[in-house]
């Protein structure tokens, strides 16, 4: 059975995870969660949709703990909430993906641009339209805080 969350979108797509189905973790939100992924969903993946006219697809969504903790997840990350989503568009690419969020007015709590992914998190209680860029090198990721405008100029 499929559990709609929103037009487009599914409980269970938010939920899958090959690292889970791989390594025997169950990925299964609690009712709060549920409603935190509808949010998510209603608020800001529905939006996307709107914006670059075309559905995107999930490369994660929720993770209980066990599977954050096994793909090396933070240990505040928003998608142990089911507050946020990683996701990729390949027809455009993940820049103009991220520039025409940055670019749009939508509200979110935190958009980050990954490289090969985009994070974007959603959370009822506070969004802090907060833009961030990762760097990936041999230690620790590296994030950095952007303007609107530092982010519609960033460079491949």
């Amino acid at each position: 059975m499929t559990t709609k969350l929103s037009e487009h979108f599914t409980l269970e797509e938010l939920t899958f995870s090959q690292t889970a189905i791989r390594k025997g973790i169950a990925n299964t939100p609690n009712p709060q969660h549920i409603q935190n992924l509808k949010a998510l969903c209603e608020n800001v993946l529905e939006r996307i949709i709107g914006v670059i006219g075309q559905r995107f697809h999930i490369n994660s969504g929720y993770r209980g703990p066990k599977l954050n903790a096994a793909i090396g997840g933070a240990k505040a990350s928003k998608h142990i909430d089911g507050k946020a989503a990683d996701i990729v568009c390949p027809a455009i690419g993940t820049l103009p993906l991220f520039k025409a969020i940055v670019k749009s007015d939508m509200v979110f709590d935190q958009i980050i641009f990954e490289g090969t992914w985009v994070h974007i998190s959603y959370d009822s209680a506070k969004n802090r339209q907060e833009i961030l860029k990762a760097a990936f090198g041999s230690g620790p990721v590296i994030y950095t805080k952007l303007s609107k405008e530092q982010a519609l100029a960033l460079k491949q």
